[in-house]
């Protein structure tokens, strides 16, 4: 009788936070269910400032990045639109854009998104280069609960995944931080210099649940 291996999907859990300096996740399949579920214990935000680095060749929509509450499935979320070739921060269900990006494929990109409540701005920061400021959403802060998902966009509050949404390839260097987030800090993080890490999602202590299919790994670099 021939015998064929049976793969088993765990859910791996880290029980404190936990460095991933120098590591990636990795998001090898195309699924409506393999994904990071990132743990913040912050309830309230009235500014935002994200910054992670990731490297994919998906031609098609993708999520990097899904912040939701039960109020807002697209509280704080990062798209990249594969036909109009955007980067589209939505902020409770509102969306900017922004065009022109080189989003090349089979490369790492550094991506930082801002956004503050009180005036309303969203802006990126490209591999280091800056975006104009748009205008999304004013007067009202992010109110949890929060759940915060790599790999997959939330339709609902930590579901309603769409597997022609969902991410594939390698995600490092996460971080989030409840303010904005001056130029210099920003040019650090994309430099790979000191910088002071995210005070909602730190990298280097990181407390998170890996559903599915996912890896940590040693993260890729470029030799030159």
């Amino acid at each position: 009788m021939k015998l064929f291996p049976v793969l088993v999907m765990l859910t791996a859990c880290a029980a404190r936070p936990q460095d991933l300096s120098g590591k990636m996740f990795t998001f090898p399949l195309e699924s409506n269910r393999a994904h990071v579920r990132l743990n913040a214990s912050r309830l309230d935000f009235s500014s935002l400032t994200l910054c992670h680095r990731s490297f994919t060749d998906l031609k098609r929509d993708h999520v990097l990045f899904s912040l939701a509450t039960p109020v807002h499935s697209n509280n704080f979320l990062i798209f990249w639109d594969g036909t109009n070739k955007e980067i589209e921060p939505h902020i409770k269900d509102r969306k900017a854009e922004f065009g022109g990006r080189d989003y090349k494929p089979n490369m790492w990109h550094s991506i930082c998104t801002m956004w503050d409540s009180e005036s309303g701005l969203v802006q990126i920061w490209f591999n280091g280069l800056p975006s104009i400021r748009k205008f999304v959403n004013t007067g009202t802060n992010i109110i949890g609960p929060v759940i915060i998902i790599l790999g997959q966009e939330q339709d609902s509050h930590g579901g309603g995944f769409d597997i022609k949404q969902s991410f594939v390839g390698m995600m490092s260097d996460v971080h989030l931080w409840d303010h904005i987030l001056s130029s210099c800090e920003i040019q650090n993080y994309v430099d790979e210099l000191n910088f002071t890490p995210g005070n909602v999602l730190n990298w280097s202590a990181l407390e998170f649940e890996i559903i599915d299919r996912v890896l940590i790994e040693n993260k890729l670099m470029t030799c030159h």
